[in-house]
């Protein structure tokens, strides 16, 4: 009896770490402007979000998050504030918060992913939680068909 206990708790222990400890996925959907964020396979979050602009579009992909800064500063964009950020790409791509949420929902980057501020707290602290090397960034869909949705600055 006493080793049937040990397995039980045992198994127990292990399907607590597994549920704890759970792999992060975000996804981000060019086409529509839409980030999901996913933890063990269970659907958390759906954000609106801008993505690279015409000539800086945010590469298409699977990445592994690598890096997080809390406070992190643009080293080639005038030391723009880029709060919580998460990179995924080793030429500097990340997933932050930004203050211009004007434009939220259309192509309005250098090539990040921005989010609302309070959006781009909340993952990164899912992130910190279960593991940047445990979270994987997915970047589909195509800048082109978001251009053309954007409403006509002429009218």
């Amino acid at each position: 009896m006493p080793a049937l206990f040990a397995f039980v708790v045992a198994v127990t222990v292990l399907s607590l770490v597994a549920t704890v400890q759970a792999n992060v996925l975000v996804t981000i959907n060019k086409t529509t402007q839409r980030m999901t964020v996913s933890a063990g396979g269970e659907l958390l979050y759906d954000w609106r979000v801008p993505t690279g602009r015409s000539g800086r579009d945010t590469p298409s992909g699977e990445y592994r998050a690598f890096r997080m800064e809390k406070d992190h500063y643009s080293k080639e964009w005038d030391d723009a504030p880029m709060p919580h950020s998460i990179f995924f790409t080793r030429v500097g791509h990340a997933i932050h918060g930004s203050y211009e949420t004007a434009k939220i929902g259309s192509p309005a980057s250098a090539g990040c992913v921005r989010l609302a501020p309070e959006n781009a707290e909340t993952l990164f602290a899912l992130v910190e939680e279960q593991g940047v090397l445990k979270t994987t960034v997915k970047v589909v869909g195509d800048l082109r068909i978001a251009l053309a949705r954007r409403p006509s600055r002429s009218a």
